[in-house]
């Protein structure tokens, strides 16, 4: 009964020592790498050729680069903890020169209000049983496709579609 609680801490000691590794997503710029880019003389191809593709470009500019990286862990329940987050912006003049280099972290990030609105699509609200014995009864069974139908008054001339 004595080694119970022994056995009890060193089973919780080893939870502690299997931890998630951390992930790595994006493109990840290092902060040696970027001081190699001197802005006035580095060029979009010493930027390429150093940090690789950016993650993403300016929509309305192409001349701004976006090195996007986060790290991540596995966290409790299997859900993934951001544990850091790294912008590296690369601003570019017409000529393709570098201009600015703009470095943001996990605190220059903003919150975002998510708006919760359905959008209206066309049809009817009727429902799955609704939509499907909806046409039960809906068309005549006499005549097959095609063929003259006779008038409600009986005399037997074929109608005329349209008139």
């Amino acid at each position: 009964m004595r080694l119970l609680p022994v056995f009890f801490l060193l089973a919780m000691s080893a939870c502690s020592a299997i931890d998630a590794p951390k992930q790595l997503r994006g493109n990840h710029v290092d902060s040696d790498q970027i001081k190699e880019l001197v802005p006035g003389t580095a060029t979009r191809a010493d930027a390429t050729s150093l940090l690789g593709s950016p993650s993403a470009r300016g929509t309305f500019d192409d001349n701004t680069w976006i090195y996007i990286s986060e790290t991540t862990r596995t966290r409790v329940g299997r859900m993934p903890g951001i544990t850091a987050q790294d912008v590296t912006v690369l601003t570019f003049d017409q000529a393709g020169v570098l201009r600015d280099i703009k470095r943001l972290n996990q605190d220059d990030s903003r919150d975002v209000s998510v708006v919760s609105r359905v959008t209206p699509s066309p049809g009817s609200d009727a429902s799955f049983l609704q939509q499907l014995l909806g046409n039960v009864g809906k068309f005549s069974t006499g005549g097959t496709p095609g063929s003259a139908r006779t008038t409600p008054g009986g005399s037997g001339a074929a109608a005329t579609p349209g008139l």
